[in-house]
């Protein structure tokens, strides 16, 4: 199996899973229509992940998998993607805190036949305790809001403003597993080891 993701969060999951997989980085640019739904926006995003690393392998392996996964977080009516400044962290920081918000994680299986293609999602409600202004600068000044969707990684030093969580913790991370698991279940790449080569059910 190809992960079309450079997320190491990501690659981490799939490993714990025993999963026999290769990272490809795919080269995909995130255009968000106007007016799309969350849903639509993380499956919409995991397939143009999925089918640019599927162009790329497609002539050296067809029977294998492509796995494309884009996970965003939403709050007071706003998609919040990856910062790109500390004040632009701190922003969404703020707007967080006190607050529930929802993580979306778009995930889409296809075979590198190009033939087949499978696209689910998963949503997590995350509830933030009220975090005082200082330990929220103190947060952006560690730099672990770097690359994360919404400026905060749950499974570091942010799991400390977490008040509650309603679904699936890996969702948040970036990839729900469960969701997955049942993905590959279905199309026989499940339990690990398994070797489908004939295509999503």
């Amino acid at each position: 199996m190809y992960l079309a993701s450079k997320s190491p969060q990501r690659k981490a999951l799939l490993q714990a899973l025993g999963l026999d997989f290769q990272v490809v980085i795919p080269e995909y640019s995130e255009i968000d229509p106007p007016g799309a739904a969350p849903a639509e926006l993380v499956e919409r995003h995991s397939c143009g992940k999925a089918r640019s690393v599927l162009l790329r392998v497609q002539p050296l392996e067809p029977a294998s998998p492509v796995l494309g996964v884009d996970t965003m977080v939403f709050a007071g009516g706003r998609s919040l993607g990856k910062a790109g400044s500390e004040q632009e962290a701190l922003e969404y920081l703020r707007l967080l805190s006190g607050n529930t918000h929802q993580v979306y994680s778009g995930i889409t299986l296809i075979w590198a036949s190009g033939l087949q293609s499978c696209t689910l999602h998963a949503v997590t409600d995350v509830r933030f305790a009220a975090v005082s202004e200082d330990e929220l600068r103190a947060y952006v000044a560690t730099g672990e809001w770097r690359g994360r969707a919404g400026a905060y990684a749950i499974q570091g030093r942010a799991s400390a403003f977490v008040e509650e969580i309603r679904g699936d913790y890996t969702n948040v991370v970036g990839l729900p597993v469960p969701l997955l698991v049942g993905m590959l279940r279905k199309n026989r790449l499940w339990p690990a080891g398994n070797k489908n080569t004939e295509g999503l059910k």
